[in-house]
């Protein structure tokens, strides 16, 4: 369980770098959407073709149905950052998926109980109480397509909860996700603009934020029921804020510091519960 746990803290701060990242990458703009989707992608699947070969073990090479979720989550991610801010967008994104992964525990006959419950409106009051109040409505078209991106990222993290090897899976998403990714940059090359600066945020979001963040949350997945891993999400945007506190010198103020507490705290208890249910489940089926 610790191994689960450790794995899902270094997704979930991947997956605010990766808001970060391509943030900072398109503001300015030092790269266009389709190129920073590419470049992640050939990133992510080279670092994880090496980390395979160095292990050199597993049979694990993915599947074209969540590599298909996958170029999905990501084209849609980098397109929608053009016009939302980091917390907006993490707001939109982790939102889409609470809908996707909540609705299919339920339906696959996961138990909710008080303690699930009560840890999720902690982590939805504490988003509320940080985003809602400061943020303007965002573009009707970006904010469409983070919640395609948060729908499709909800079915690829479903998909990776029947992995038995993270990294081989992962691997062969990203790989199979490539391709694609090069057809549209293809498509669009008369709209690419990138310089250095936006090419080593691409790499960075890639190789690190993605793909080896993406393969420790495949480690996690199947420790995690569905309700439980949609919960540990909601965690990201508030990392995401607080990460732009020390890279843009952001203040800290008591809403922040209340928001983080419900989030996080939150969050934990749901997940809590949620592993202690399933631990109970497994010991009764061996009894």
């Amino acid at each position: 369980m610790s191994r689960a746990i450790a794995a899902a803290l270094f997704a979930l701060l991947c997956f605010a770098a990766n808001s970060v990242l391509c943030r900072m990458a398109l503001r300015q703009p030092h790269i266009d959407p389709a190129s920073f989707t590419s470049i992640r992608l050939a990133a992510g699947a080279a670092t994880l073709w090496l980390l395979g070969r160095v292990r050199a073990r597993g049979s694990g090479t993915g599947s074209w149905r969540s590599a298909l979720a996958l170029i999905a989550y990501a084209i849609a991610f980098s397109f929608a950052y053009l016009g939302l801010t980091a917390g907006t967008g993490a707001l939109l994104l982790f939102g889409a998926v609470q809908v996707v992964m909540i609705a299919a525990g339920f339906f696959a006959g996961e138990r909710i109980v008080a303690g699930i419950v009560v840890g999720w409106l902690l982590a939805v009051a504490g988003l509320v109480l940080l985003l809602l109040p400061g943020i303007a409505a965002p573009p009707p078209g970006d904010a469409l397509c983070m919640l395609v991106a948060g729908g499709a990222w909800g079915v690829y993290s479903l998909r990776g909860r029947g992995s038995t090897d993270a990294l081989g899976d992962t691997a062969g998403n990203f790989v199979r996700a490539v391709p694609a990714a090069l057809l549209i940059s293809a498509l669009l090359w008369a709209r690419r603009a990138t310089d250095l600066e936006g090419v080593i945020l691409a790499v960075l979001s890639g190789s690190i934020a993605s793909g080896l963040g993406y393969a420790a949350w495949y480690t996690a997945l199947p420790r995690l029921g569905a309700i439980a891993a949609a919960n540990a999400q909601l965690a990201v945007p508030v990392i995401a804020a607080l990460a732009g506190v020390g890279l843009f010198a952001e203040p800290i103020t008591l809403r922040l510091v209340v928001s983080t507490v419900l989030v996080l705290g939150g969050t934990a208890l749901a997940v809590h519960r949620n592993l202690a249910l399933r631990a109970s489940g497994t010991r009764a089926r061996g009894a």
